[in-house]
Parts: structure tokens; sequence; C-alpha cells
């Protein structure tokens, strides 16, 4: 349990840990002007197995154990989980049918994609992307547990990691200054704390929230692993082995992190 004269500070260092992963993720573009689609791919697909991972063990797993300790019927217990999945991925949905975006491979989407310039669409996709995984650390946060928290910590930063650098350097593929890459680099890391935080004050307001918090961010992340992340890997098929094998050892590495830092 997490002691409640430390719990501010906690929630500083769980918001900000995302954040700079991020940042620290794009500082290779200063050494580096590009990265082969392979490696791409094999980076983006460990960022994606990390989420499964974190979906799997880090947040339904919990919110199921949570869940039964309130309802002893087994198929209360699901059917309350998989309502506020769907409500989460219903939300991503709705983010992505509003919110005017541009995926580096999939495209335009979203409403009034001419009303702004090409850079902040970008920027708009990746926080459409990040919102849920920062807000999965605020609610692992909130819950006052680091058996929840830590491994939703440890494992979102370390997806942040190749997946600031794939971000930097596609704006840079696509003819941006390294100015205009770490800043939307930048941008999206914040999106990401404000998702944390959010997600922390929900969670923290109410401990019966708890469940509920962490099976609506299973769900976002779910949308975005599986409506946006896995289409953009097999984009390329010469490659698409490559990048299930960077997937797989990104959904194992999650599950030594959940094991080995629930305690």
């Amino acid at each position: 349990m997490i002691d409640k004269a430390h719990f501010i500070y906690v929630i500083i260092i769980g918001t900000s840990v995302t954040f700079l992963a991020s940042c620290i993720g794009a500082l290779p573009i200063f050494f580096s002007k590009n990265i082969s689609l392979k490696i791409r791919n094999i980076l983006m697909g460990v960022s994606a197995g990390v989420m499964l991972g974190a979906v799997c063990f880090s947040l339904i797993n919990p919110a199921i154990n949570l869940t039964e300790i309130k309802f002893n019927n087994k198929i209360i217990v699901a059917g309350y989980i998989s309502l506020f999945i769907l409500i989460g991925s219903f939300f991503i949905s709705y983010l992505n049918e509003k919110i005017p975006h541009e995926h580096f491979l999939k495209g335009k989407e979203g409403k009034d994609i001419k009303s702004l310039k090409r850079i902040w669409l970008f920027v708009l996709a990746i926080t459409i992307h990040n919102f849920p995984e920062g807000m999965a650390v605020g609610v692992g946060l909130g819950s006052g547990e680091l058996k929840i928290a830590l491994p939703i910590i440890v494992g979102i930063a370390l997806q942040d990691l190749p997946e600031g650098l794939v971000v930097a350097l596609s704006l840079k593929a696509y003819g941006y200054s390294n100015k205009y890459a770490i800043t939307a680099t930048l941008l999206s890391g914040l999106a990401e704390s404000l998702g944390a935080l959010i997600g922390c004050i929900t969670t923290s307001l109410s401990t019966a929230l708890l469940p509920a918090s962490l099976a609506f961010c299973a769900g976002a992340m779910l949308y975005v692993i599986c409506g946006e992340m896995i289409p953009e890997l097999h984009k390329e098929e010469i490659n698409s082995a490559k990048a299930t094998t960077g997937f797989i050892f990104g959904f194992i590495l999650m599950l030594f992190l959940d094991v080995g830092l629930s305690w």
C-alpha cells in the first residue's frame, strides 16, 4: 500500500516517468537521420506487445480479482468487466471519429481534416493513441497499491521508449525538422501525463471505481492495439513476421514485469 503521506510524490513521479520516457526515446533523432521499416516494425511490435501484456496482466486481471470481492457470481463479474471494456473501446472509437488526425501509414481520419496543418493531425493521432496509456498509469496510481501501479508504470514507460523514437523518426521521414519532431513527441508525452492525472484523480476519489477504471483503460488500449497498431505493423508483408516476433517479445516482457514487480 502506498503511504498517504507520500502519495502526491508518487503521483508526480508516476505521471513524469511516461512523459520522460517518450522524450528520451525521441533523442536518437539527433544522431540518426532515418530508421529502416524493418526496425520500425520490430520496435512498434514490441511496443504493441507490451501494451497487450499490460491490458491482460496489469489491468484486466486485477479488475477481475477486485470485482470478485464484491460479487460471488462469476457471470456477473465477467459481465461487469466486459461492460467497461466495451465502454473504454467505444470511447476511443468516438474520439477517432470526431477528432481530425492522421496516422503515419493508415492515413487521415476524423472530421474537418482540411482545417488543420498536417503536423497537428499527426500530433492529434499520437495524442489519441497515448491518452489511454496515461489513464492506465493514473488508474494504477489511484489504486494506492504498488503491486498494481508499478508493473503498469514500468511497462508503459518501456513501450514509450521505442514509440517515442518511431514517432520522431517518422515525422523526420515526412520532411519535418528535429524541432517539430521533438515538439510533437513532447506534446504526445504531455497528453499521456494528462491522461495519468485524470485516471489517478478519478480512481482515488473512490476505490469502488477502481475495477471499472481498470477495465475501461483496458478497453481503450485494446482498441488502439487492434484498430491502430496491429494493422500498421502488417502494412508491409515483408516485415510482418519480424513485427510479430517483436510483438510476442513485448508481450512476454510485460508478463515478466507484472509477475516480477507484483509482490
